[in-house]
C-alpha cells in the first residue's frame, strides 16, 4: 500500500500556477471541495482547497485521510463547511487527467441511491485503487547518436553493421524491433548502445488503433438494412433512446447493429459495448476486426493490470473510441459516449452479485440515459422485462425473424426419458444418452458433420454418496454438495472455491470403497461418448478446463477447423458461437434449469436451451435439436418443440402479473450474515420488530437463505415485495438505519434479485 500511496503522489500536480489537467468553466475558488473516497461512505469529505489549485467538480484529486494520502473525486464546491476550517485539511494534489464528466457523476449518484449503497463504494468502481492515474511511463526506444564514435571504437562486425544500416533512416525503435530488423541478436544491439553508436530516447505512449467506421461490411438482408437504417437514424439524432433488437439465433444481429456503431464512430463519439461474459469476447472481437479493421479495447477481469491502466486513460482522454466488455466496463469514465450496446441482454451473467449489487443492463440504460445517447439491447430471447417495455412503447422494438443466408431454423425433437431412458454401454452405468439421441450422433458423424452436447453441469459429477450410510460429501464453508472433478482429481465447491481430495473412505462410517458419483457432468458424459463412438474426436468446453479466454479460443479454432467431431459444453457453448459444420445438438438434461423457487426459472430454462438449439444449422445443412426430458408436457417444452416463442411469452407474461411478480411488481432481498449464530439471530430479530409497514410493501422473512452458510457466514434473508409505486428503496434505507452497528455483522441488498441463494 505504501508503495501505491508513494507512487500516486509522486505523479499528483501539486498546488501551483497551471498545475494540473483541464479545466472546465465550473472551476471556481471556493474555500472547500467535498471529495468522494473510493470507500463507503455515504456522501464526501470537506477539504480546503489550496489558494494557488484550481479545481473544478469531477477532478481527481490527493487528499489525506488518517495517516494515508488517497485518491478521490472532488463532487462540489463549497464556500464553507460545517466543519471548523481549523480541522480541514488541504487538498494534496490534483491528477493530471480529464475530469470524470457530470453525466457520469450523475450515473453513479443514481446507483447509489438505487441499489442502496454507500456513494463511496460506487466511486470506487469507477477509481479502482488509483493506479490507472499514474501517467504511463515513457516508451523506450533507441536511434543513431548524433555523435558516434568512429569505426575504429566500435569494433565493427558485420552484425553491427546491419544495425547501423538500419538505423541510418533516423526512425526510433524499440531494441528488440532493431534487433529483429537487422537479423541480428539483442546482444549487439546493446553492445552498441553501451559503445556510443546508439542513443537511448523516450516516446510518448502508444495510442490505441482507431478502427475505421467506413470500411465495407458484408452485403445485409432488407430486413437487416431496415433494422440497420433505424438504429443509425438513432445515433445521428443524439438523444436517449432504448431500441431492443430482437432477432432469432443466426439472423445477423451483431452486423446490424455494427452499421450503429460505425455511425457513431463516423461522428467522433465513444461506443461501449457489453458483453455478458469473457468467453463470448474472442469471436467478437474477430467480427470486429474483420469489420472496422483493428481490436476493440477489451476490457474484463483477464486483462493485464498494465493494458488495464493504459485503456481506462485512454477512455478518460477520449482516445478510446470504442470499448468492448464484461459488465464492470460499465463504469469506465467515458467522456463523449455516444452509443451502448447490451449483447444478449436477457443474460443472468450482467447481475453482480458480490459488492456493489447491481443489473449491468438495466444500469447501462440509467448510462445511456445520463450521457443521453441511444442504448441497443439484443437479444435472440429477450428478457420478460424488456418484451414487457417493448409492448408499453417504452422501447423501440426491431425484429429480425429469420436467420441471415438462407439458413432455415432447427427442428426440435422431445426426447421422453420416461419411455426411452438410457442404456448402459459396457462399464459405463448408469448412462445418460438415450438411443434417439445416440442414433443421431452416429447419423451426424458419418456425414462428416459435427455434434454438440449441452450438459450445464461442470464437472464429472454433482455428488458423491456413501453407498453404506448415505453420507454426502459437504463443503464445509458452505451448504453446498462438492461437485467431483475428476480430471483435476479433487472435490470442489463452485460457491467458495474450496478444494479437497477425493477420500478413500467415508468420513461419516469409514467404510472404504463405498463412495459412488450420482448425477452427471461433462466429465462423466465425455466418458460415455468415448465408449459409444471411439473414434470420434472430443471437445470439452467448460470454465473447469479452460483457465481464461485465450484457452477457449484455441478450442473455438480447433472445432472451426473440423479437428474435433463431438463438442461437450456447458453453458459457455450455448451462445455467440458459429460453427458452420454443427448440425446435431443434444440437451441431456433439459429438466436441469425447471426446479427451485426462482420466480424466472422457466424464463432461464427457455433462454438457455432456445441459444443453444440455435448453434444448430447455422451454414447450409440443416439442424436438428433433441431435447431429453422427464416432463415433456411442461410449458418450456412444449414451446421449444412447437417453436412458439409468443405463446410461451404470452403466458410467462400472465403468470407474472397473476403472481404479482416482476416487472409487475418489485422484489428485493436482504440478506444479513455472521460467523457467530447469535449475533445473526439478534440482527434479524431487531429487523423483524422494526419491519417497515405500508400500503402495497409485503415484507417475509427472516429465514434461512436457501444457501445458509456461504464461504463461512451464516445467513438470513428477508425478502420484500411491494407494488411499482412504493418507494421501495426509501423504505429499505430508513429501515437499515435503525439497525446498530455490530462487528461480525453484514448486511447486503438486492434490489431486482436475479438469483435467489
Amino acid at each position: 500500500m505504501k508503495d501505491q500511496q508513494t507512487s500516486l503522489a509522486d505523479v499528483a500536480a501539486r498546488p501551483g500556477p497551471g498545475a494540473g489537467g483541464p479545466q472546465d468553466a465550473s472551476a471556481q475558488g471556493g474555500a472547500c471541495v467535498s471529495v468522494v473516497l473510493p470507500y463507503p461512505f455515504a456522501s464526501g469529505y470537506s477539504y480546503l482547497r489550496p489558494d494557488d489549485l484550481s479545481l473544478a467538480p469531477g477532478d481527481f484529486v490527493l487528499v489525506p485521510l488518517g495517516g494515508r494520502e488517497v485518491p478521490g473525486v472532488v463532487w462540489a464546491l463549497e464556500e464553507s463547511s460545517e466543519v471548523a476550517a481549523e480541522k480541514l485539511k488541504p487538498v494534496l494534489a490534483r491528477f493530471d487527467v480529464p475530469p470524470l464528466s457530470e453525466s457520469h457523476r450523475q450515473f453513479l449518484e443514481w446507483l447509489a441511491r438505487y441499489t442502496v449503497t454507500p456513494l463511496g463504494s460506487v466511486v470506487k468502481l469507477t477509481l479502482g485503487s488509483g493506479q490507472a492515474l499514474v501517467p504511463p511511463t515513457p516508451r523506450k526506444a533507441l536511434r543513431l547518436a548524433s555523435e558516434s564514435p568512429g569505426e575504429d571504437a566500435l569494433r565493427l562486425t558485420a552484425a553491427r553493421r546491419k544495425v547501423l544500416e538500419t538505423a541510418a533512416d533516423g526512425l526510433a525503435r524499440s531494441a528488440r524491433d532493431l534487433a529483429s530488423e537487422a537479423g541480428v541478436g539483442p546482444s549487439v544491439v546493446k553492445g552498441l548502445l553501451e559503445a556510443g553508436a546508439l542513443e537511448q530516447v523516450a516516446l510518448p505512449p502508444e495510442r490505441l488503433p482507431e478502427p475505421d467506421p467506413d470500411a465495407p461490411g458484408p452485403t445485409l438482408s432488407s430486413q437487416q438494412q431496415a433494422a440497420a437504417d433505424t438504429l443509425k437514424a438513432e445515433v445521428r439524432e443524439g438523444g436517449f433512446q432504448v431500441t431492443l433488437l430482437d432477432g432469432v439465433t443466426g439472423s445477423g444481429k451483431t452486423e446490424v447493429y455494427f452499421e450503429a456503431v460505425a455511425e457513431a464512430l463516423r461522428a467522433g463519439r465513444q461506443v461501449l459495448v457489453l458483453l455478458p461474459e469473457i468467453a463470448l469476447s474472442a469471436q467478437w472481437t474477430d467480427r470486429f476486426e474483420q469489420r472496422f479493421g483493428v481490436a476493440p479495447a477489451l476490457w474484463h477481469s483477464d486483462v493485464p493490470t498494465k493494458r488495464r491502466r493504459r485503456i481506462w486513460r485512454a477512455v478518460a482522454e477520449g482516445d478510446a473510441k470504442l470499448v468492448v466488455g464484461a459488465r464492470s466496463a460499465l463504469f469506465l469514465p467515458f467522456q463523449d459516449l455516444g452509443l451502448v450496446v447490451v449483447d444478449e441482454e436477457q443474460e443472468g451473467a450482467y447481475k453482480q452479485e458480490d459488492g456493489v449489487v447491481y443489473h449491468a443492463r438495466d444500469m447501462a440504460v440509467v448510462r445511456a440515459r445520463c450521457a443521453d445517447c441511444p442504448i441497443v439491447l439484443v437479444s435472440a430471447t429477450p428478457s420478460i422485462e424488456s418484451l414487457v417495455n417493448a409492448e408499453a412503447g417504452k422501447y423501440g422494438h426491431l425484429a429480425l425473424p429469420e436467420r441471415h443466408g438462407g439458413a432455415s431454423l432447427p427442428s426440435v425433437e422431445l426426447i421422453d426419458l420416461k419411455a426411452k431412458p438410457p442404456k448402459p454401454i459396457g462399464a459405463i452405468r448408469p448412462a445418460w444418452l438415450s438411443d434417439p439421441l445416440r442414433a443421431a450422433l452416429n447419423e451426424t458423424l458419418a456425414q462428416g458433420e459435427q455434434a454438440l452436447l449441452f450438459l450445464n453441469r461442470r464437472g464429472y459429477a454433482p455428488l458423491t454418496l456413501c453407498r453404506a450410510c448415505g453420507h454426502r460429501i459437504a463443503c464445509p464453508n458452505c451448504s453446498a454438495w462438492l461437485v467431483e472433478h475428476r480430471l483435476a482429481g479433487h472435490l470442489q465447491c463452485h460457491h467458495c472455491g474450496y478444494r479437497g481430495p477425493v477420500p478413500r473412505s467415508c468420513p461419516a462410517c469409514g467404510a472404504e470403497d463405498s463412495l459412488t458419483a450420482v448425477g452427471p457432468g461433462v466429465e462423466r458424459l465425455a466418458e460415455e461418448v468415448r465408449a459409444l463412438l471411439p473414434e470420434a474426436r472430443l471437445e470439452v468446453l467448460s470454465s473447469d478446463l479452460l483457465l481464461g479466454p485465450l484457452a477457449l479460443e484455441e478450442a473455438v479454432r480447433r472445432i472451426e477447423s473440423h479437428a474435433v467431431d463431438v463438442i461437450i459444453g456447458t453453458q459457455l457453448v450455448a451462445k455467440g458461437h458459429h460453427f458452420p459444420l454443427l448440425t446435431c445438438v443434444g440437451v441431456v438434461d433439459a429438466d436441469l434449469g425447471l426446479q427451485g423457487g426462482d420466480p424466472r426459472a422457466f424464463e432461464r430454462t427457455y433462454q438457455m436451451l432456445h441459444q443453444v438449439a440455435g448453434r444448430a444449422g447455422r451454414a447450409k445443412a440443416p439442424g436438428r435439436v433433441f431435447l431429453q426430458t422427464y416432463v415433456p408436457e411442461h410449458p418450456v417444452m412444449q414451446a421449444l418443440a412447437a417453436g412458439d416463442r409468443e405463446g410461451f411469452v404470452s403466458l410467462e407474461i400472465e403468470t407474472r402479473q397473476e403472481g404479482s411478480l416482476p416487472p409487475f411488481a418489485r422484489l428485493a432481498a436482504v440478506v444479513v450474515a455472521s460467523r457467530d449464530e447469535e449475533r445473526l439471530e439478534a440482527a434479524c430479530r431487531h429487523l423483524a420488530r422494526s419491519r417497515p409497514e405500508a400500503d402495497g410493501l409485503m415484507v417475509l422473512g427472516p429465514a434461512p437463505a436457501p444457501l445458509a452458510l456461504l464461504r463461512g457466514w451464516r445467513r438470513n434473508r428477508f425478502l420484500l415485495r411491494a407494488r411499482r409505486d412504493v418507494p421501495l428503496q426509501n423504505h429499505i434505507r430508513a429501515w437499515l438505519a435503525g439497525l446498530p452497528a455490530k462487528a461480525g455483522v453484514r448486511v447486503q441488498v438486492d434490489i431486482d434479485p436475479y438469483s435467489f441463494l
